[in-house]
């Protein structure tokens, strides 16, 4: 059941062909994924995963491909108002290119769309309790991300259910966190501690 409702997903954002050259919708070369990564956009079925205090409000800061086909995300979090670093080993299933990773009860996501040095969209299925999630998150090598990036994220948001006002952006920097968008690792966390609202980058 929960492959069969990641499928769907997959076969509804995946209806799009690759018409801009260097855009790819499969057989990811994972290692190409590997690096740096900016968090732009959140969506989530359920809005307040993404929203502040949420769940799902997480900042990627690096994914690495391993060697054994599982993907080490490494993310920062406020947790108790303190930036906290949450490192994910996410596995890679039976169904090639789908992975995944317990947090927040069980999740399976795969990439849907990814232009290596540009950005990323990952889609994914939270099981937690009795409740049944999905959710869509925009990664970028930069934080400057073009008008089209989003409207295409907000598309595939759409054709997997997914309305456009559950489409949160994470990307408009204060005044006191601006550093962040340049600042990784341990300054970052010394950073979020001294920021208003740590760990975010809006």
């Amino acid at each position: 059941m929960k492959l069969l409702l990641l499928c769907l997903g997959l076969t509804l954002v995946c209806a799009h062909h690759e018409q801009n050259h260097g855009v790819v919708t499969s057989n990811f070369d994972m290692s190409k994924i590997s690096g740096e990564w900016y968090t732009i956009l959140l969506a989530s079925g359920m809005k307040e995963k993404a929203e502040e205090q949420g769940s799902f409000r997480m900042f990627v800061e690096y994914i690495e491909a391993l060697d054994n086909s599982s993907l080490l995300i490494t993310c920062h979090k406020k947790i108790n108002g303190e930036c906290a670093e949450l490192p994910f080993i996410c596995d890679e299933t039976e169904e090639g290119g789908v992975y995944s990773v317990s947090y927040d009860g069980y999740n399976m996501f795969h990439i849907v769309e990814a232009d290596y040095n540009d950005y990323v969209i990952l889609y994914y299925v939270n099981y937690h309790n009795e409740e049944i999630t999905q959710g869509m998150e925009l990664y970028a090598r930069n934080p400057d991300v073009s008008p089209q990036i989003k409207k295409r994220f907000e598309e595939l948001c759409e054709n997997t259910g997914i309305p456009k006002e559950n489409v949160v952006d994470v990307t408009n920097a204060e005044t006191h966190s601006v550093s962040l968008w340049e600042i990784r690792g341990c300054w970052l966390t010394v950073l979020c501690s001294a920021s208003a609202d740590p760990c975010s980058q809006d």
